[in-house]
């Protein structure tokens, strides 16, 4: 018998050229039995075509989930009630996440990785090598410590309130404050 995958936390329309994904609630994406707290389970980030989506998946379950489109996961325990407790993110997950969305030309993913590297390089896990400008577009070219190939991040010039949003939507994919 085939699973129907139910969301925990739907990916929601937010501003415009934007989204916002949900915090776990607490069920599994596969089985949607709950996860208790303390329980250990798997998050994982899917792309889809409006945006991230956060979904959680009990390891018993992990084998059985769709993995299409997932650009990024990680081991986690579910908090316990309202306390809120930080969701540990290994920063080789941050960095895979950050070298997966070179590609990408969507207005709100280019924001999300420029707000990504930001965080990456406050980490000190991304260098800042220098800047380039391609007509009016700006460049950044930048490498991961301890390697010397280079990585272009295309600077979406962000308003303040822009950067809010995007790390306020970084917080919630990663059940955590940046």
């Amino acid at each position: 018998m085939e699973k129907t995958l139910t969301n925990p936390a739907p990916t929601k329309p937010a501003s415009p050229g934007g989204y916002e994904v949900g915090r776990p609630h607490g069920k599994c994406a596969v089985c949607a039995e709950p996860i208790l707290p303390d329980d250990k389970f798997m998050a994982c980030l899917r792309e889809t075509p409006i945006g991230f989506e956060r979904l959680d998946c009990m390891t018993s379950c992990w084998e059985k989930l769709d993995r299409g489109n997932i650009v990024a996961f990680w081991k986690t325990t579910m908090p316990r009630g309202e306390v809120k407790k930080k969701i540990f993110v290994d920063d080789e997950v941050l960095c895979s996440l950050f070298e997966r969305l070179a590609d990408v030309i969507e207005p709100a993913k280019l924001q999300f990785r420029f707000v990504l590297g930001l965080i990456l390089m406050r980490k000190r896990m991304l260098i800042y090598e220098a800047t380039r400008k391609e007509g009016d577009r700006e460049i950044w070219s930048m490498r991961f410590r301890g390697r010397e190939d280079r990585l272009d991040l295309l600077n979406p010039l962000l308003t303040e309130e822009q950067v809010m949003d995007v790390s306020r939507q970084m917080s919630e994919i990663l059940n955590e404050e940046l």
